[in-house]
């Protein structure tokens, strides 16, 4: 009685080559999607993408440093020279710097930047929570609710879009005045919450449809209604989403200067009306100019900066088990 012989093992290749991932039991197959964002890291990784981001960031860059150095240097300097030639100076001690720019910007007669600055917060931070706080509860009706006509409606909404801003100044302004708002900060808020409602919508219901239908049907099944499943479901897990777009709003509403110079009146002007308006009559006094407009950055930086970790957090991280 002869025994077959047993052929050797060959490994499949398709699991021993790089596309593969090692999983609880032993290694898998990569998904299209994984093996796409192994592939985009690879080419973002490169030397060649690296040079290219020290690149735009260096020539996005300059120009603030330039707004920054001129800032800070006497008047009859500014006119003279350009800011360049203040970095031999440096190494030489011969460059002479100064803060009345920052002076007058904004404790000189006509200036007094510190109202503006106060008016702008005013102006900035209920345009940021008004559209939000409406826009989720739109995109939350949008995305879990079942109604007649919704499929309809949003797409009317996300079609407001593309109206340009300026088509809507004169008929808003009209209505504003017909029922007495005109020159108040409410006319400043509703204009801006008008405005960024379609995006807020759109973009926070596209969020939304991207949480897994298995929680929201979990939270019903315990008997958690609407509110409770909007307030202890869905809003937690759209915190990187709300900071991403109030980051947006905040930036939109504090460099807004039309909607400010067109629904508000001398007591509520922006900080951004002022600014424009330190040039001068004739555009001699843009010394000032360059202090107000970098003292005008320093608020959006710093929020930012503070808010930018919100950009690159995954929304669903650790909320289902796989």
């Amino acid at each position: 009685m002869t025994s077959t012989p047993i052929p050797p093992v060959v490994p499949d290749t398709d699991l021993t080559t790089e596309a593969e991932l090692e999983g609880p039991r032993g290694p898998r197959k990569l998904t299209r999607l994984e093996k796409r964002a192994i592939a985009a890291k690879g080419k973002l990784s490169s030397p060649w993408a690296s040079f290219l981001a020290i690149l735009i960031a260096l020539l996005w860059t300059i120009p603030s440093v330039g707004l920054l150095v001129t800032s800070f240097r006497p008047e009859l300097d500014i006119r003279r020279s350009g800011w360049w030639t203040v970095i031999p100076g440096i190494f030489t001690g011969e460059a002479e710097f100064t803060l009345d720019n920052y002076d007058q910007a904004l404790y000189g007669s006509g200036s007094n930047l510190s109202t503006y600055f106060v008016n702008s917060f005013v102006i900035t931070l209920p345009a940021v929570v008004i559209p939000i706080t409406l826009a989720l509860l739109a995109a939350y009706a949008f995305a879990w609710i079942e109604f007649k006509g919704r499929e309809i409606l949003f797409v009317a909404i996300f079609a407001l879009q593309v109206v340009p801003l300026q088509v809507a100044l004169v008929p808003l302004l009209r209505d504003y005045v017909t029922v007495g708002l005109n020159g108040t900060f409410w006319t400043v808020w509703l204009s801006h919450s008008i405005f960024a409602l379609p995006l807020a919508i759109f973009l926070l219901h596209n969020f939304m449809k991207d949480i897994p239908r298995s929680l929201v049907e979990a939270a019903r099944v315990d008997g958690a209604g609407h509110v409770k499943i909007f307030f202890q479901v869905l809003l937690p897990l759209l915190v990187p989403a709300i900071a991403s777009f109030a980051i947006f709003q905040f930036l939109w509403v504090w460099n807004d200067l039309l909607v400010g110079l067109t629904f508000a009146n001398t007591s509520s002007y922006p900080l951004t009306v002022r600014v424009a308006e330190m040039a001068g009559s004739r555009g001699g006094d843009w010394h000032i100019l360059t202090a107000g407009a970098f003292i005008s950055i320093i608020v959006p930086l710093i929020v930012f900066v503070a808010l930018q970790r919100y950009f690159v957090r995954g929304l669903l991280a650790g909320s289902v088990k796989g």
